[in-house]
């Protein structure tokens, strides 16, 4: 009897100690409860497109097959070293390849541009093939170009072998990788315009055809303006998304996610919830002055320094620049930067540029 009321009685204090703490606790990060997610995904990321500070990510820099993400990075290279209004003549390679295709046929030709809005509307395999075929000569050119073109905007952790995202094994990516991948493509026109296309009206464009986009994304969430879906056997359903928050797109990748549409809204929610974005430094401002010779050098920041604050985080400025220089510096050269920190750990850098010209005469000391 006297075990029982013990028992009675630890339950009883149970309950009482769980109802002193309301279930808007802070979670681990010192936020309410939506200051942690746990997303269903083998890999994910959230960053600023414009500063690409890492604003959620698990997993986001492990090697992984990508699907039809890949096809962002065709889309680069493709308005890199193609001509848009120049035709390609679909191939009988092009028009059989597996997976999902538009529907070119065998000997059609299409206009580049219009290949484009195939290969990121419909996700065409055929647009793809014929892209390839018609600038890199072949697969393997293009999937040269690809891999050259990542390295140069430092993409390091990525390796193309087709341009279309059929699994291979020596095709990989990480979710790091694809986001700025996406933040280099989102800032050309032309990109932007098609991955934020619901619907085309293929007489108003003068194509071959109407096409509509298969992105459930951009009608799930309000302003989404983008990216790219993916799917195949090894990397699962996979999902690229661009929306603002607060004026500022944020690009989010989920890979080898079931539901990668829901789980991507919570990403969105988790950004636009925890974070708010902060001007710090104006383009043209003064950050430091270095001696040239003797004479004062302003040194100014190149662009507007906007950043994702999150509350209960402690953020610090550095500049680095050099004590003095003893050479000519020209108005605009970049000489040090900013660094900016959470708590503790650099999150952004950007360099510095000189504001005015200044010269130093060297005089030559002949010998006779």
């Amino acid at each position: 009897m006297m075990k029982l009321k013990k028992i009675l009685l630890y339950i009883i204090l149970f309950f009482i100690v769980i109802n002193m703490f309301p279930n808007n606790a802070l979670s681990e990060d010192g936020k309410g409860s939506s200051g942690k997610i746990n997303v269903d995904a083998r890999c994910a990321v959230a960053i600023d497109s414009n500063s690409r500070i890492v604003l959620y990510e698990k997993n986001a820099y492990e090697l992984v097959p990508m699907a039809s993400t890949t096809k962002i990075m065709t889309t680069l290279v493709a308005l890199k070293y193609g001509k848009l209004d120049e035709k390609i003549e679909i191939s009988a390679k092009s028009a059989g390849v597996k997976g999902s295709t538009v529907g070119y046929k065998k000997g059609e030709n299409i206009t580049l541009r219009e290949l484009l809005y195939g290969l990121m509307m419909r996700s065409g395999n055929d647009a793809a093939v014929a892209i390839a075929e018609g600038i890199g000569g072949s697969i393997e050119g293009f999937a040269e170009l690809m891999n050259e073109y990542a390295g140069e905007i430092g993409i390091i952790n990525t390796h193309f072998e087709t341009p279309h995202g059929l699994d291979r094994e020596e095709h990989y990516s990480t979710a790091y990788d694809l986001a700025i991948a996406t933040s280099v493509a989102k800032k050309n026109a032309v990109f932007s315009e098609i991955v934020n296309s619901r619907d085309v009206d293929g007489k108003e464009k003068g194509f071959t055809r109407s096409y509509h986009n298969i992105n459930k994304i951009l009608w799930k969430i309000p302003d989404a303006n983008g990216v790219k879906t993916g799917y195949t056997g090894k990397a699962g359903k996979c999902l690229v998304t661009s929306a603002p928050v607060q004026g500022n797109d944020i690009i989010m990748v989920v890979l080898n996610c079931p539901g990668r549409w829901s789980e991507t809204e919570k990403i969105y929610e988790y950004v636009n919830k925890n974070y708010d974005f902060k001007k710090l430094f104006s383009k043209g401002d003064t950050a430091a002055e270095v001696k040239v010779n003797g004479k004062d050098l302003k040194l100014q920041y190149e662009s507007d320094v906007i950043v994702p604050v999150k509350e209960g985080c402690k953020y610090t400025t550095k500049i680095i620049k050099p004590e003095k220089i003893g050479y000519t510096v020209n108005k605009g050269e970049k000489i040090g930067m900013i660094c900016i920190y959470e708590n503790g750990k650099k999150i952004y850098s950007s360099p510095l540029k000189a504001s005015n010209t200044v010269k130093v005469r060297r005089f030559l000391n002949w010998t006779f």
